[in-house]
């Protein structure tokens, strides 16, 4: 049996973290066994349809590298791949139902639906369908289609008994069917069926062996069993996947601007470091290792090692996994990446971009963070004069007023404006005064940069400033401190 998987997201929006860690395991397990790997657009729901959403899901997948064997833009031998394109398939498998007793045709209205709804809620009942328009005789039906009553088909769902299954995460599962299932609807009244009904039959239609998907869908598949069972097709193998929330009590989401991967694209996160944390989230190799690339995943992955407890997104342990991958990025490649946001607080500034992300690179643990931190570069931010104090470096204010006018003179006189010219005209004169080098260069930093922490020491900043603009904050500083 080959094995074939399937990711089949909705085009609602954007992709939340939870889809691309079911399209990740899909994948992942498909390659494992040298099998495939299907994507499927199920848009059977159009008043939730967001247009420009497919397109999102395609560059999603690819930006993190899980490419497909069969889909909606490549085709393949069970195509159409969008659920919408299918619409002719589903209505004859509903007619079989009909015809052998599983399913049956409802005529009842929304208003109909709603009053009884109404009743049996004041009433304290919990409502399901309850089988009204069941008890029709095939004339009373026939008569109903002749005369184009709208219709829609059900599930004849059974009300006593179990529905057994045995899932690869979370075991033996088994549901009374009074409680997991009612009589939902499969074909609506526009002819689309529901994603209910739909799912069912595309996944026999192209040859799903094992069907990944979240935990939520737990309850739900006696339903999609019964329907298996009244066609007559093989079920797959079930893989129910832990849910992924922010913490043990809330779940990632949209209003928090945690829930979707292009929040964290967005906040300058690779995708890299994105994908492999994610696998990490639910599911565990056996040993102490953290970093995979795609290929290593494949390998390691075992369906077995995944927790049937919710998963916990820790973005703390994210961050830290993108710090290492940027600072194992290619120079250059970071350069790129950098560059838009150096961009945000120096675009027009003559900076050296180059050594400045040279700076960087090791400092950077997210691209987003990177303006707060050069924003000094750009303006010279207000500071409290205490931030010259420096027990270890034998610094204060005081020290400070001493040795910048000392320092002025000699940073004049520089005419060749390089690093290493600063560090060695500087580095001379510290020793002819007697003085501690960090009793020199500390003060000589907060005054060009006004700030404790800085990607770079007083040579490095004093260089990329320029000289005009070095000079003109250490006069600015020294007067500051002679006012104070």
């Amino acid at each position: 049996m080959q094995v074939r998987t399937r990711f089949a997201p909705s085009p609602t929006g954007f992709m939340h973290l939870g889809g691309v860690r079911t399209a990740l395991y899909a994948y992942l397990y498909a390659k494992q066994n040298n099998g495939s790997f299907i994507l499927r657009i199920e848009d059977t729901d159009q008043e939730r349809f967001v247009e420009g959403a497919t397109e999102v899901i395609y560059d999603t997948l690819r930006a993190c590298g899980l490419n497909w064997d069969e889909g909606p833009d490549i085709g393949g031998p069970c195509g159409p791949y969008i659920q919408s394109q299918r619409k002719a398939t589903y209505l004859p498998y509903a007619k079989q139902l009909v015809a052998s007793g599983h399913a049956y045709y409802c005529f009842c209205t929304k208003e109909e639906i709603e009053a009884r709804r109404a009743a049996v809620e004041a009433a304290g009942g919990t409502w399901k369908y309850d089988k009204h328009c069941l008890h029709l005789s095939q004339e009373e039906v026939q008569q109903k289609l002749d005369a184009g009553i709208p219709w829609t088909i059900r599930m004849n769902a059974p009300t006593e008994g179990e529905t057994s299954y045995s899932d690869v995460v979370f075991g033996d599962m088994t549901f009374k069917n009074a409680e997991s299932m009612d009589d939902m609807v499969l074909i609506k009244q526009d002819g689309m069926p529901t994603y209910n009904f739909a799912n069912v039959i595309d996944d026999h239609l192209m040859g799903i062996t094992h069907v990944m998907r979240g935990m939520e869908y737990l309850s739900s598949t006696p339903r999609y069993n019964y329907l298996y069972n009244a066609l007559g097709w093989e079920i797959p193998t079930y893989i129910h996947l832990p849910t992924v929330m922010r913490d043990a009590t809330h779940k990632l989401s949209k209003r928090d601007g945690d829930a979707y991967y292009s929040d964290y694209i967005d906040k300058g996160f690779l995708t890299e470091a994105l994908v492999n944390y994610l696998a990490l989230v639910g599911w565990n190799p056996g040993t102490d290792r953290e970093f995979f690339t795609l290929p290593e995943l494949v390998e390691a992955f075992d369906i077995h090692r995944i927790n049937n407890s919710p998963g916990i997104f820790d973005v703390n342990k994210l961050e830290w996994m993108n710090s290492q991958y940027i600072a194992k990025m290619d120079f250059d490649q970071y350069l790129a990446m950098a560059t838009p946001w150096f961009d945000k607080v120096l675009a027009g500034k003559n900076i050296d971009y180059r050594r400045l992300a040279e700076l960087m690179q090791s400092r950077t643990d997210i691209f987003s963070r990177i303006p707060e931190k050069i924003a000094f570069l750009a303006e010279m931010p207000e500071y409290d004069t205490a931030i010259f104090f420096n027990k270890k470096q034998k610094s204060d204010e005081t020290v400070a007023k001493e040795v910048l006018p000392l320092l002025l003179p000699v940073l004049e006189g520089i005419s060749d404006w390089t690093e290493q010219n600063i560090h060695d005209v500087v580095m001379e004169k510290i020793q002819e005064w007697g003085r501690k080098t960090g009793s020199v260069l500390w003060p000589m930093r907060i005054s060009i940069s006004g700030q404790e922490s800085t990607p770079g020491g007083a040579f490095e900043i004093a260089y990329l400033l320029g000289k005009e603009e070095t000079l003109r904050r250490m006069r600015a500083s020294l007067a500051r401190l002679e006012n104070a």
